[in-house]
């Protein structure tokens, strides 16, 4: 799938907001040492993405990261997967923290 369609799918599915359980959260992370590896090269670069999903109101969320080489959010294959889970997972919430979180951890 083209990253430009997935990226207008997933918005499409953010838009739409909360209508209840399953729920699907998207976090991206940078990291402040810029040009490790693994991480992103710029300071508006994701160089992770955590996808969390939560089957049922109270319950612990199950955790998925992707990390990419360069900018997750850019990231044709990663988009492309997150779509698929969130279909797959018949999610009726996906929420998107906007902005990339700082990453402290290697």
């Amino acid at each position: 799938m083209h990253l430009d369609k997935a990226k207008k799918r997933i918005a499409k599915h953010v838009k739409k907001g909360f209508h209840g359980y399953p729920l699907v959260s998207l976090e991206y992370f940078g990291k402040e040492n810029f040009g490790k590896e693994h991480f992103g090269k710029t300071p508006d670069s994701a160089s992770q993405l955590v996808i969390s999903y939560t089957e049922e109101e109270g319950a612990d969320p199950q955790k998925q990261t992707f990390v990419s080489a360069d900018d997750a959010r850019e990231d044709e294959t990663i988009q492309s997967t997150l779509l698929k889970i969130i279909e797959r997972a018949d999610a009726k919430t996906v929420t998107e923290i906007d902005g990339i979180s700082i990453l402290n951890e290697y």
